[in-house]
């Protein structure tokens, strides 16, 4: 009994000594290793800069403040990838679709073109015989006349003394044949009728002023002449159009040439007429391309008898068997594509429950109506953003990631001073890697009336600044104005009139949400969105000034907002009195 209680004793006291000896390493070896995992996947922040994301603590590179741990799990997004708030993706109107893979509407191109006068019917009446235009018989541009009609009487002093050699002539007819025959032939030269010759000859008497007949029938499209002008002999009097067939012209990208043939059927379909459909056959393809569009001209020609369709009316064209294969493409709404000059950008969405986005480079193949072929980049079942996209590219141009304006993604960093390199329009800045796309070439007109644009809009944000959403109101009314008045033929590059046109829409979304609220707190939500395209607007388009962009890191409940400024001094329209000079000048636009 003894010896049981004896190893009892001993085996409690081993099991004592393996836990003194053994028990805390473990512990040691275990807690350590847990601290090796919280190091490696630990993230550090900025409090005042969330975007903020280093994998080890430090210094914030904007505002110098000292890094804080970010919450386990906060972000949990590969290196490219960014979160868009629920908020944010509503008031954007954040959209995406899912790339499938069919045929282009049963292999069908569609085209937009415009109606214009069958220059082949097109005549120029003239006058064929010097003198004064007594009475214009025409009334008004677009009249219609008939061949034979009378256009207008003219008073000749040549004719008249012609007339008189013809009654002298007729005497000597039978004495001078020849000069009789010469005569004769002289007045015919004027367009003049055997029977007014002969009509003159019987009577012996001389006409004061001549009649000018319609040579066709048709429209009169312009008049050059008034009545009491003197003309010469051979001058144009009216431009007359027979709109009995028109041309339909559209234009044919380069890369969709080869498409098309001679003899082709059209579907033509007009706004004016959305339930009818008209047939028609490719006429001509110009052989020549415009350098500046970088299109050729297909031309349709239209029957017109009963008079549908009108020269400057808009049209679209469908063209079947138009493709060169009848294999399916991959195709993506053309709004869903950021065109950088060089390279095409969509936003992939790559998470299904959540707003999470991803900048990705594809390549484009023909146009297809409103659609693009895409070659690389995108596959079938691919989630991307169709409306709202340069509200999302703001956001990963915001959060540091890739975008259209930073192909290599990282922040910018600030507290060092940049400069600008004129040759190539590129914001140069210390220590960072942002480089920026060379600035499109637009003429000078586009530029002054972008300037307009953002005159109203520096307006607007002044009213933001004293609160006084009244005039925000007012301001952001004429800058829709000013939208409206932008000539988009102004732009001859492709991609310029892409770019503006993606731009336009959001800058006219915005303005409308700001115009209809009073509301001082919905009216800087929108704002913040006005100001995001804007920005970019200005970057690759200019205004002939100078233009600071300038940011609040608290904006937004601490997401950030820019706007623009035509001061270096900050003048926060976030906050109102509140916070009038909270930010920082991000980048200076030449």
């Amino acid at each position: 009994m003894k010896n049981y209680i004896v190893y009892i004793i001993l085996v409690a006291v081993g099991v004592l000594l393996g836990w003194l000896f053994f028990g805390d390493t473990s512990n040691k070896v275990t807690e350590h290793n847990h601290e090796a995992v919280t190091e490696i996947n630990q993230m550090w922040t900025c409090s005042m800069h969330p975007q903020i994301m280093q994998p080890e603590p430090g210094d914030c590179p904007i505002c110098g403040m000292e890094l804080i741990p970010a919450e386990s799990g906060a972000d949990g997004l590969l290196a490219d990838q960014f979160k868009l708030t629920e908020n944010a993706m509503a008031l954007a109107n954040i959209q995406t679709t899912i790339v499938g893979k069919g045929m282009v509407e049963d292999n069908v191109i569609k085209l937009s073109g415009k109606i214009t006068e069958n220059e082949e019917a097109n005549t120029v009446q003239v006058s064929y015989f010097s003198g004064r235009l007594e009475r214009l018989n025409v009334s008004f541009t677009g009249e219609k006349v008939n061949k034979s009609q009378l256009l207008a009487t003219i008073y000749s002093p040549e004719l008249y003394a012609a007339q008189q050699e013809l009654i002298t002539a007729a005497t000597l007819k039978e004495s001078q044949p020849a000069l009789y025959k010469a005569v004769r032939n002289k007045l015919k030269l004027w367009k003049l009728s055997d029977s007014q010759i002969n009509q003159i000859e019987t009577s012996g008497k001389v006409k004061e002023n001549f009649p000018v007949y319609a040579t066709v029938s048709g429209t009169v499209t312009e008049k050059l002449v008034a009545e009491g002008d003197y003309v010469k002999q051979g001058q144009p009097l009216l431009k007359i159009a027979n709109l009995n067939t028109v041309w339909a012209n559209f234009d044919v990208y380069e890369n969709q040439i080869d498409r098309f043939k001679k003899g082709q059927e059209v579907i033509v379909t007009t706004n004016a007429y959305p339930n009818k459909e008209f047939k028609g056959k490719v006429d001509f393809i110009d052989p020549i391309l415009d350098t500046k569009t970088r299109t050729v001209t297909l031309r349709v020609v239209l029957n017109n008898q009963n008079d549908v369709f009108k020269p400057g009316m808009f049209v679209q064209a469908k063209i079947e068997g138009a493709l060169v294969d009848s294999k399916d493409v991959l195709t993506i709404p053309s709004s869903a594509v950021l065109w950088t000059g060089e390279r095409s950008l969509v936003y992939l969405k790559t998470d299904p429950d959540q707003p999470v986005f991803e900048m990705q480079e594809v390549v484009l193949g023909n146009q297809l109506g409103d659609e693009y072929e895409v070659l690389e980049g995108v596959f079938i079942g691919n989630e991307i953003v169709t409306n709202g996209t340069f509200t999302v590219d703001a956001a990963a141009q915001l959060q540091g990631k890739k975008s259209m304006m930073n192909t290599k993604g990282g922040k910018t960093m600030t507290g060092h001073e940049g400069h600008t390199d004129n040759e190539s329009n590129t914001l140069v800045t210390s220590g960072s890697d942002l480089n920026m796309n060379k600035r499109m070439k637009v003429s000078k007109d586009f530029q002054n009336q972008m300037k307009a644009v953002f005159s109203n809009y520096i307006a607007l944000k002044d009213a933001l600044v004293k609160d006084d959403s009244k005039n925000v109101v007012g301001s952001s009314k004429g800058l829709l104005d000013k939208l409206f008045k932008v000539d988009m033929k102004l732009l001859t590059e492709k991609d310029a009139h892409k770019q503006w046109m993606s731009l336009e829409k959001e800058l006219k979304k915005s303005a409308t949400s700001i115009s209809k609220t009073s509301n001082i707190k919905e009216q800087r939500n929108h704002f913040k969105n006005l100001s995001t395209h804007l920005i970019n607007a200005v970057q690759l388009f200019g205004v002939n000034e100078k233009v600071y962009v300038e940011f609040c890191p608290m904006a937004d409940n601490n997401e950030g907002a820019y706007w623009l400024s035509k001061q270096e001094k900050v003048i926060n329209p976030y906050f109102g009195d509140a916070m009038l000079t909270c930010g920082e000048v991000k980048q200076v636009i030449e």
